[in-house]
């Protein structure tokens, strides 16, 4: 059997093998006639998915003849992006002429496997997915090319499931209740694309400019939409641009030239486009054209005063048009330049009105519309419209009501001189009938219909007419007169309420109208806070922009102080507030120099609501001056000081007293042992400020102090060698010893040396030195150098410092808040509160807190609670009090007290409690105890803390409730009067007290031994009032006692009645054993209580051991 089966295999692999020959010899025969070849090349899917499912295998067959790279990869085209390759893998075969088949595994992102949920957040909407492979071969040193550029390729696109219809992915970990409540909300948002325009409204609310140096800075940044920045490129050498500008004139230019809007490039150099008006009312533009020359063209146009103009300026390529509207009627100008205007707006800054290159208008600037890439129409409404036109028309009445009033003055004068001519002169009798002829004749400069109009005026200039008369009132002296008079009728003595009459706001309007912007800012005051007087913004904003333009250091405050908060309908806007407040900034540098006057005095913070301020400066000030005068009179250098100090500068409520300020410092400095006299009295020397001006002297006093060691006589002797004698080389050696020795003066006039390149040894400009000295002294709180970096950080124009109008403004407010002008009326109003005339303090008090200072708006309200004025007027300046960058502690009190009490009346208590902990927690950073105390109270509450009060007490919203209590009370006591004892000391008492007792519960014994000594108490409390009971019983028993025993004894000892004894003994004797008994009985008690007591003791000696053990 084997040897057959052998047989049958071998004639079957036989024919197998014969029948796989013929087949090959068949399939080479057909290739042969055909004429094809395998080629050598090739690449194929041997399978691969119909669909996307991530893990799916494809199996890429190739043959390469010669070493080659292949990839498979798979894209993704959506809407946006088209071949987003999302997977790929590379491989190098160096096996030529040899079938192959790959097999690769996809794994695909999430991105285009699953729907959008919480843990699959970017989500491609694929609308094509192909799976593709290539074939390359390499060659040397040349890296792998890719798909669009390789030799063999193909593709297969897959199916894709729709967004909506794709799974969720399975989530890897579980997500925070906040995590995903957050993502909750947001899931649908849209997020869209921001907005660009190019047209833009540099100014939206009217800007009041006062002719000077000082206007709004305006920056330009490039799109960020491609297509429009490529535009505006293309622009910058073909420019098409246009500006319109509202503009009230109230006079045409002091100097030759102002500005109105003009470009600044990083060079500070002017640049496209310069709009200037000429002291004839022209309009001069100039520009820069494309060959770097600047050129300019005049138009005769003549603008008129007090009428709102506007001015519209096309510029196209070389052409500038320009469009003049004032009255309903347009002139028209056009000018040519022979070349392109370059115009780049990013480059620098813009400014409207006037800068430090060159002075603005004096007047009002209305909206401004500018049009980046040009209008062929503009739409520019004057707007607010009834607001402008309401200061057109105020100031039309102004210069009227001026007429009236000289006319007035001029009659009355007039009528003087021929009162005196008739009287006191022997004159002829044509004369006099010539006089009266005229007096009859003469024509009135006013209506009957004008009189009534200003009859407030007429009946005031009628009672005045005396006075006018003798020359003694003229027009300057009569606006302050009506401001008095108007401010006396606000309060009446019989009634605290403050109600403004017309006849007061009349009188105010008038003031105003003369110039005297004290007026303009009351009424402001008056129409913004409804104080007596129904809410008008219009006019309040109209008001606000008179005393502005008339340069009034607080009316420019307050409007700086409106922008910078945004409050009482004026836009907030830094830029704005930063032309108010650098105007004054100037003006208080220059202030700070003659502070000395008698009209200026360094502002004092004595708040009202202080009752140790008060106290102190009413009472303690003349013992203090009598003191230091009594030490000061025996030679005490620093008494000697000091009183010079306080007499010259008025302050602790002292009139400025300069001729006995001088004689005290001469004293101190004669003396030759102190620097800082002797560099006190050079100065005055120097100067000639109360004394006889001396150089000679003064500078060997200096040369002294200098050598004594004072670093203010380092500076000062740079400013004797430079000023004096003219020595800059010499001054800049003083000048930098006293900078590196931290002399914010030195600094400073550093600063100026490097910036004019007056110093001999470095003969050139450094302003980034100058800016650095500049910075320095600032931050030392130097006035000068504060205003020079403001301008710097107001710009952003020198390289290396970016702009910063926040920090600007900041440093503005805090230099004008020191200005000696604000100092006097603070002082007068202080002193009309010691008087006990609190509505002038009143009236004077709301004038300086409408300039935006927090101690004024602190002691209005305290004033507006003191008066039993509205509530609004309290609460109004406590919440403007801590709007301020540097809230005093009392307002963020007060307003903290304000919304807790108002959270249990409204229905949005939470939030209220919120803000509440907000006021304190402000209080609390400042270092307010009060404030730190409510915080603690609220936290036990069960309200949370915020993370600054977090921060600053170094705890944190997961620690226990006691540890933060704790914590802030700890830091609350070290604030407070160590030797006192205060609510937070016996708070922290109280807290520390509540944990030792609930640590020692936590152990049985100690539990034990807490309630034991509360027994034990309990047992004091009655076992010593039980004795005290039976100590008064026990007399009594004992007079009954022995009352029974000596009743039948004679006086001579001997019992005279037997009988008695035998029937009354036995009665004796029992009342002894009952006096015995209750003696034994009562000796019982007394042993028990006194054992009681004495237990009790040692228990409660052993919890009180205990609990302070725990304490401490």
């Amino acid at each position: 059997m084997n040897l057959v089966h052998s047989i049958i295999f071998g004639y079957v692999f036989t024919a197998v093998v014969i029948m796989g020959h013929c087949v090959l010899q068949a399939i080479s025969a057909s290739s042969s006639q055909t004429g094809e070849s395998v080629p050598d090349n090739f690449i194929g899917f041997d399978s691969a998915p119909d669909k996307v499912v991530d893990g799916s295998v494809v199996r890429v067959q190739y043959q390469c003849s010669k070493p080659c790279h292949l990839a498979v990869e798979v894209v993704v085209s959506t809407l946006k992006k088209t071949d987003l390759a999302v997977f790929r893998r590379n491989w190098n075969s160096s096996a030529t002429r040899v079938y192959r088949i790959h097999q690769v595994q996809l794994r695909l992102p999430p991105s285009i496997l699953y729907q959008h949920d919480f843990f699959n957040r970017r989500v491609l909407d694929a609308q094509n997915v192909t799976v593709r492979a290539w074939l390359d071969h390499l060659n040397d040193g040349s890296e792998p090319g890719t798909y669009h550029s390789s030799m063999l390729k193909i593709y297969k696109v897959l199916q894709i499931k729709p967004l909506s219809e794709r799974p969720t992915k399975p989530p890897t970990d579980c997500p925070s209740w906040s995590a995903q409540l957050m993502w909750q909300m947001t899931r649908n948002r849209i997020y869209h694309c921001p907005h660009e325009s190019d047209t833009m409204d540099l100014l939206k609310f009217p800007l009041a400019t006062t002719g000077e140096h000082f206007g709004v800075v305006r920056r330009f940044q490039p799109f960020i939409d491609r297509g429009l920045e490529r535009a505006r490129l293309h622009a910058v050498t073909q420019p098409s641009v246009t500006l319109s500008v509202w503009i009230y004139l109230l006079k045409w230019c002091h100097k030759k030239l102002c500005g109105i809007i003009h470009h600044v490039d990083r060079n500070n150099l002017y640049d496209s486009v310069l709009m200037q008006l000429t002291d004839t009312g022209d309009v001069i533009i100039q520009a820069r054209v494309t060959t770097g020359e600047d050129e300019a063209f005049q138009t005769s146009v003549a603008l008129p005063l007090r009428k709102w103009i506007r001015l519209d300026c096309y510029i196209q390529d070389s052409k500038v048009l320009l469009d003049a509207t004032w009255d309903d009627k347009t002139l028209k100008y056009e000018y040519e330049f022979q070349d392109s205007i370059h115009y780049d707006d990013t480059d620098g800054y813009f400014v409207i009105g006037g800068s430090k290159h060159i002075s603005g208008i004096r007047g009002y600037f209305g909206p401004i519309k500018y049009y980046r890439f040009g209008t062929e129409e503009v739409t520019n409404e004057l707007h607010p419209k009834s607001a402008l036109q309401e200061l057109d028309k105020t100031h039309q009445e102004c210069v009227e009501i001026k007429a009236i009033t000289r006319a007035f003055l001029q009659q009355v004068t007039e009528s003087h001189l021929l009162s005196i001519i008739n009287k006191g002169v022997c004159t002829p009798h044509f004369i006099k009938l010539w006089g009266r002829f005229r007096e009859k004749t003469s024509t009135q400069t006013w209506t009957w219909e004008k009189q009534l109009n200003y009859s407030v005026l007429f009946r005031v200039l009628q009672t005045k007419e005396e006075d006018i008369r003798r020359g003694s009132l003229g027009m300057k002296d009569l606006r302050g007169t009506l401001f008095e008079h108007a401010v006396s009728t606000i309060f009446t003595r019989d009634q605290a309420e403050i109600k403004i009459p017309t006849k007061s706001v009349a009188l105010l309007q008038v003031s105003s109208c003369f110039g005297y912007h004290k007026a303009s800012l009351l009424l402001a005051t008056i129409y913004l806070s409804g104080l007596g007087h129904a809410v008008d913004q219009q006019l309040g904003h109209v008001y606000s922009l008179i005393g502005a333009a008339g340069d009034n250091r607080f009316a420019l405050m307050h409007a700086g102080y409106k922008h910078t908060q945004g409050i009482d309908g004026f836009p907030k806007d830094l830029d704005m507030a930063y032309s108010y407040y650098s105007n004054t900034g100037v003006q208080s540098n220059i202030d700070s120099s003659r502070m000395h006057e008698d009209k200026q005095y360094t502002p004092e913070h004595i708040y009202l609501s202080n009752q140790e301020d008060v106290y102190r400066l009413t009472h303690k000030t003349r013992d203090v001056f009598q003191y230091l005068k009594f030490h000061a009179e025996r030679g005490d250098v620093e008494s000697q000081k000091r009183l010079g100090t306080m007499l010259y500068w008025g302050q602790h409520g002292l009139s400025k007293d300069q001729v006995s300020a001088v004689k005290w410092f001469e004293r101190s400095a004669m003396q030759m042992k102190d620097p800082s006299a002797m560099y006190d009295y050079s100065i005055l020397l120097m100067k000639g400020q109360g004394v006889k001006r001396n150089h000679t002297r003064g500078f060997q006093l200096l040369e002294k102090a200098a050598a004594m060691g004072s670093i203010n006589a380092l500076n000062g002797l740079g400013w004797y060698h430079g000023i004096i004698l003219n020595d800059h080389k010499t001054a800049a050696i003083y000048f930098e010893q006293a900078a590196l020795n931290g002399s914010a003066d030195g600094m400073f006039n550093l600063g100026i040396y490097h910036l004019s390149g007056i110093n001999p040894d470095s003969p050139w400009r450094n302003e980034t030195a100058a800016f650095h000295q500049f910075l320095n002294a600032a931050q030392l709180g130097h006035i000068a150098a504060s205003v020079e970096i403001a301008r710097y950080l107001s710009t952003g124009s020198l390289e290396g410092v970016s702009q910063d109008v926040e920090r600007a403004v900041i440093m503005l407010k805090t230099v004008c808040e020191q200005n000696g002008h604000l100092g006097f009326m603070i002082r007068e109003a202080l002193q009309a509160y010691l008087q006990g005339s609190w509505q002038e303090a009143f009236v004077k008090y709301v004038l300086v807190a409408e300039t935006g200072l927090g101690l004024a708006q602190s002691n209005v309200a305290h004033l507006c609670e003191e008066l039993n004025l509205s509530h609004d007027c309290q609460w109004r300046y406590h919440n403007y009090s801590i709007l301020n960058y540097d809230p005093h502690p009392s307002a963020l009190l007060k307003m903290g007290d304000y919304y807790y009490c108002s959270s249990s009346t409204r229905e949005d208590s939470l939030s209220l409690v919120g803000q509440a902990v907000s006021m304190y927690g402000r209080a609390a950073l400042a270092g307010s105890p009060q404030g730190m105390y409510n915080l603690v109270v609220l936290a036990q509450q069960g309200h949370v803390l915020p993370l600054s009060v977090c921060g600053l007490f170094n705890v944190s919203r997961r620690d226990e409730l006691d540890i933060v209590v704790e914590k802030i009370l700890k830091r609350c006591m070290e604030t407070e009067d160590e030797e006192a004892v205060t609510p937070c000391s016996l708070a922290l008492l109280g807290v520390q007290m509540g944990k030792a007792l609930r640590r020692m519960t936590q152990n049985g014994a100690q539990l034990l031994l807490a309630y034991a000594s509360i027994l034990s108490v309990c047992v004091i409390t009655v076992v010593m009032p039980l004795q005290s009971c039976l100590e008064q019983r026990l007399p009594r028993y004992r007079v009954v006692a022995l009352r029974a025993g000596t009743s039948s004894v004679s006086q001579d000892g001997v019992n005279l009645n037997r009988e008695q004894d035998g029937i009354m003994g036995g009665t004796y004797r029992a009342v002894g054993n009952l006096w015995l008994t209750i003696l034994n009985g009562e000796q019982w008690l007394r042993q028990a209580g006194d054992l009681t007591v004495t237990l009790s003791g040692v228990c409660l000696c052993v919890f009180w051991t205990t609990l302070l053990y725990h304490l401490l």
